[in-house]
């Protein structure tokens, strides 16, 4: 396989701050942010850290873990469990689901159902970083900040220093066979 970095942890910044603005936009108060596991609770995290920033207030933020919403486990062992964190009322609240990539929309749908477990928001949306196309299921993104055209086989990570990574950045990787390409 070979990686090639698309963005690196400036563009990812920049991208953040402009997401957090766009989130913003027009309300008197920031969202409640619930990041989907793993990667979208730092992305939620350094979210409303730009929401203060830009003065609208700190919003709620919320973890969800949808391990066990899957319908892909039939037959695998069952991955580890972090749990959701979600310690504010949801009822009536606009809530803004963040997570890193948006690639067949079964992870979205996922979050989607175990959220309606924690009440019925007024209005739920959605934020990526990367929007790599390829969906399976009539979902969209209401904010991202990279739309990145990928073929099926390959794939898109994110790397943040929050999850232990290195570097922020995120990486096209592509199958060897491919790597010509």
């Amino acid at each position: 396989m070979t990686e090639r970095i698309l963005h690196d942890g400036k563009a990812i910044n920049e991208a953040i701050k402009r997401l957090a603005a766009e989130i913003v936009d027009g309300e008197s108060q920031p969202p409640a942010l619930i990041g989907i596991r793993t990667h979208g609770v730092p992305l939620a995290q350094r979210l409303a850290d730009a929401m203060e920033a830009r003065g609208v207030g700190r919003p709620p933020l919320g973890a969800i873990d949808i391990t066990l919403y899957r319908d892909d486990l039939a037959g695998k062992a069952l991955p580890q469990v972090l749990g959701s964190e979600i310690n504010f009322d949801i009822e009536g609240r606009r809530v803004v689901l963040v997570d890193d990539v948006l690639f067949t929309g079964r992870t979205v749908r996922a979050a989607l159902t175990e959220l309606a477990d924690y009440g019925r928001p007024h209005r739920v949306e959605l934020c990526v970083l990367v929007d790599r196309g390829h969906r399976e299921l009539p979902i969209c993104a209401d904010f991202s900040g990279f739309t990145v055209e990928t073929e099926l086989k390959q794939r898109i990570r994110v790397h943040l220093k929050e999850s232990g990574d290195a570097q922020d950045a995120v990486v096209l990787v592509k199958p060897e066979a491919d790597s010509r390409a």
